[in-house]
């Protein structure tokens, strides 16, 4: 994270600029992605550590760096510039008093607080039991640091508030960090480099090959509890020389949090030269625990499921073959009488493309899957490319919610093209449109707005700021809505898809079944579950116990198995409603791979109860269940889409396959 004042701008912007530095720079003798922004410092050159959030995997409830009695900058408290990814995150990244000097090891003090008042260490001690950790950051890169219960070592990013010793009432203080920063010295050679990082999109520069300097490409910290002389310390200013110190283990050497204690701060840091380079500086945090185990098991699901998926698939296709041509080699006279002899699918041939119940709805759900699943599929491509790196905190997210917003023109004319096959016309497609616009956003904002009152109330940094809710409606409004009514009209102007088969006046008498159908739609979805279930594991530790993510190379693996196996199943199941004389099959096959979220949802209660058995308080869990049930929403209606369509060509295809009179 190098110092810089630049605006923030916008994800779309980063892309454009992107795209034509990429035709401008073709001379260039190496190049950097976005998410990339090397920064090479000179010998003794001024560093400043940035704080990000305090959070804690027991209530997710982030909260800013300035409302525990930190040490604060002496040119005051400066927010940097964040992208709109990072703001829904809860992400709030200030300055900090933290200053190295580059190759210069020392030792400093900081500040020494007032004597803590009631309030101060209440605040201390709730923070402390509740796991609250502190995050900070140096030229991008978090901090890390190893801790090696019962000889495994463990890494983490950021360092606690304090600890309670167990069996000890006494809470203590971290008011003591030892920083190592991982240096490799660099030699320019007149790269072109495009700096990216946090705040967006930098400028284009050339390094000089004269000049050398020092990347940094790791930063540790090991977090102490020392108890100083306050009365000495108050004698000393800022930046001022202390003696190093051992991170003493006898508690009566340690800082306590207590009412009237003054607790002073220091630091110290030392550089070391490492052989990392700055490519490679983030496979320390993207280390995956457990991957033999991770791809075993996934690599197994895939092949049971490709297997039976294959075996359903290929007997269902030699069955219907054999139908169809055994149908086709008769006369005339011979159908009608096989027609009046034979039950199945060849008797709803006038009733198979009647207009289904809630027409309107289907619709909106079909364009809204649309639109989230051509969401997923770039989101996902992009970052298998390497295009959202985990350095650009928030893109990943800004690039959706832009992807999604554009989108909308897919969605409008999906929706209406498919509203026009129903009803044989395009009267009410605006209304569809709009419907279409609101749906999915809708069921977001209301969800979103019941949480952040919550967060208001807690008065969590993961609270979406009044400013930024006006700042998303006007973006659905302004870029959104258009796109979808012009995507409609666009869809009124396309050819109608014409049904191959007359429907009937009168609707077919559906024969009565044994169990309902509906049973076998629900519990359809636990094949596409099948896929997904193992790498939504991983998912979710990534979003809830602040673990990285960026498997997205297998992720996009995954997410295609899991398309072609929602075809498959809601085309089987379709066909088998219409085996049995049941033409209401437009809904089922939606809801067959769309069913899938059903289980999704039911997972992430179980991840809660068994995984996140920490997690603390009501608040957390409603925070922790409102944000499933978006999730859960969105692959409903992605998988649902997919399945639908899927079932949709199949049925207009093999009714196209039967000569009607």
């Amino acid at each position: 994270m190098g110092p810089t004042s630049n605006p923030e701008r916008s994800s779309s912007l980063c892309f454009l600029t992107f795209s034509i530095v990429l035709l401008l720079c073709g001379s260039g003798n190496a190049f950097y992605l976005p998410g990339s922004y090397m920064h090479t410092y000179s010998e003794g050159e001024n560093i400043w550590v940035k704080v990000n959030s305090l959070t804690s995997i027991e209530t997710e409830l982030p909260f800013g760096y300035y409302t525990l009695p930190y040490c604060q900058p002496q040119s005051g408290i400066k927010k940097s510039a964040e992208n709109l990814g990072e703001l829904l995150m809860g992400d709030q990244i200030d300055n900090s008093p933290y200053r190295f000097r580059v190759n210069v090891n020392e030792s400093l003090y900081l500040c020494t607080t007032k004597p803590l008042n009631e309030h101060e260490v209440k605040l201390l001690k709730q923070r402390t039991h509740d796991l609250y950790q502190v995050n900070m950051i140096l030229d991008n890169l978090p901090v890390m640091r190893f801790t090696e219960p019962n000889g495994v070592v463990i890494q983490w990013t950021g360092f606690p508030v304090g600890y309670i010793p167990d069996g000890s009432s006494e809470a203590y203080i971290i008011n003591h960090l030892k920083f190592k920063v991982l240096v490799h010295e660099y030699e320019g050679r007149g790269m072109q480099i495009m700096t990216t990082g946090e705040e967006g999109m930098g400028m284009i520069t050339e390094t000089d090959g004269k000049n050398s300097g020092y990347e940094i490409v790791g930063f540790e910290v090991i977090p102490c509890s020392v108890k100083r002389d306050p009365e000495a310390m108050l004698k000393l200013n800022m930046y001022d020389k202390v003696d190093t110190v051992n991170c003493p283990l006898e508690l009566d050497k340690s800082q306590t949090i207590r009412e009237q204690e003054k607790i002073s701060f220091t630091y110290e840091v030392v550089f070391v030269k490492s052989d990392i380079r700055w490519p490679s500086r983030w496979d320390a945090y993207l280390t995956m625990g457990g991957a033999r185990v991770h791809w075993f098991s996934i690599m197994n699901s895939l092949m049971v499921i490709f297997f039976l998926a294959g075996i359903v698939f290929v007997i269902f296709l030699r069955t219907v073959r054999r139908d169809l041509t055994r149908y086709e080699e008769l006369d005339k006279e011979s159908q009608a009488q096989m027609n009046e002899e034979l039950s199945g699918w060849k008797l709803v041939v006038g009733d198979v493309f009647r207009e289904p119940t809630c027409s309107k709805l289907l619709c909106v759900m079909v364009g809204d899957g649309i639109q989230i699943t051509g969401m997923a599929v770039v989101t996902i491509v992009f970052a298998a490319l390497g295009f959202m790196s985990p350095a650009s905190r928030g893109m990943l997210l800004t690039g959706m919610i832009i992807l999604y917003l554009f989108l909308g023109i897919v969605a409008g004319y999906v929706g209406v093209r498919l509203w026009r096959t129903m009803k044989g016309g395009s009267d009410g497609w605006r209304s569809v449109c709009w419907s279409t616009a609101c749906f999915f956003p809708g069921i977001v904002f209301i969800v979103l707005t019941i949480l952040n009152f919550i967060l208001w109330g807690s008065k969590s940094t993961g609270a979406i700021p009044i400013s930024l809710f006006f700042t998303l409606l006007s973006l659905w409004f302004c870029i959104s809505v258009p796109l979808t009514l012009i995507g409609g009209f666009i869809g009124t102007r396309a050819e109608e898809i014409q049904f191959p088969v007359r429907t009937n006046q009168i609707p077919r008498e559906i024969p009565a079944r044994k169990y309902p159908s509906w049973f076998l739609v629900l519990g359809a979805g636990t094949l596409p579950f099948g896929t997904l279930f193992i790498e939504l594991f991983f998912i979710l530790s990534s979003i809830w116990l602040g673990r990285f993510y960026y498997v997205f190379g297998f992720l996009l693996v995954v997410f295609l198995l899991l398309v072609i196996v929602c075809a498959e199943v809601s085309v089987v199941l379709t066909y088998m409603h219409l085996c049995v004389e049941d033409w209401r099959w437009w809904w089922k096959a939606f809801f067959a791979s769309g069913s899938v979220a059903l289980y999704v949802f039911l997972y992430s209660i179980n991840y809660l109860v068994f995984d996140l058995r920490s997690l603390s308080g009501p608040v957390s869990a409603i925070l922790y269940l409102g944000y499933s049930l978006i999730m859960a929403t969105a692959i409903m209606l992605s998988t649902g889409t997919i399945g639908f369509l899927m079932s949709f060509y199949f049925v207009h295809y093999l009714f196209s396959s039967v000569k009607i009179d």
